[in-house]
């Protein structure tokens, strides 16, 4: 298993829509194992391929307390969302220390493969309704930032544009790699 790189926004290739897997071998497999090392050391609950710049729809998460709840999702989609929102304070592992409160549905039922190609259905509420929300958006090239008012998203493509520039000069990072994000 392998710690992948993982993009930092506003970098573009965040924007690109993901293809939907079609292979279902070991090297689907290998990549489902290195994402989720990859979203336990950053560290993360949630992690979708786009962010590794893997355009396929591939989405790994553990909500759980004692991370070893994996949960990999192939080709997802929402089916189902209710009615109800919800306000939750989300972060992303490819924006580095930035949290803000979005709205989302409460309950979601997703559709899905697992990484050898059998199809599944979930329901979800809470923090794990809101993490699918979330990869999924990686999915179809959308961050959570989108959310947000053009004026904070701006102060936040800044900040972090900034911090990118400054991490270069120092030598002290290598671009694409976070440390204490969540999704």
């Amino acid at each position: 298993m392998a710690r992948l790189p993982i993009l930092r926004y506003p970098d573009p290739r965040l924007l690109k829509p993901s293809k939907p897997v079609t292979r279902f071998d070991t090297d689907l497999k290998t990549l489902v194992q290195d994402m989720a090392q990859t979203m336990y050391e950053a560290p993360g609950i949630g992690l979708a391929a786009p962010q590794i710049n893997v355009h396929q729809c591939i989405v790994v998460i553990d909500v759980s307390e004692k991370r070893d709840e994996l949960r990999v999702f192939v080709n997802p989609e929402i089916i189902e969302t209710s009615e109800e929102k919800a306000l939750f304070e989300e972060g992303c592992l490819s924006l580095p220390g930035i949290y803000d409160e979005i709205e989302r549905p409460a309950k979601v039922t997703v559709r899905a493969q697992d990484e050898n190609g059998n199809e599944f259905e979930v329901k979800a509420e809470g923090l794990l309704a809101v993490c699918i929300q979330h990869e999924i958006d990686h999915l179809k090239g959308h961050v959570f930032v989108d959310y947000l008012s053009p004026m904070k998203r701006n102060r936040i493509k800044k900040k972090l544009l900034k911090e990118e520039r400054e991490l270069k000069k120092s030598g002290s990072g290598s671009k694409g790699q976070n440390q204490g994000n969540r999704r």
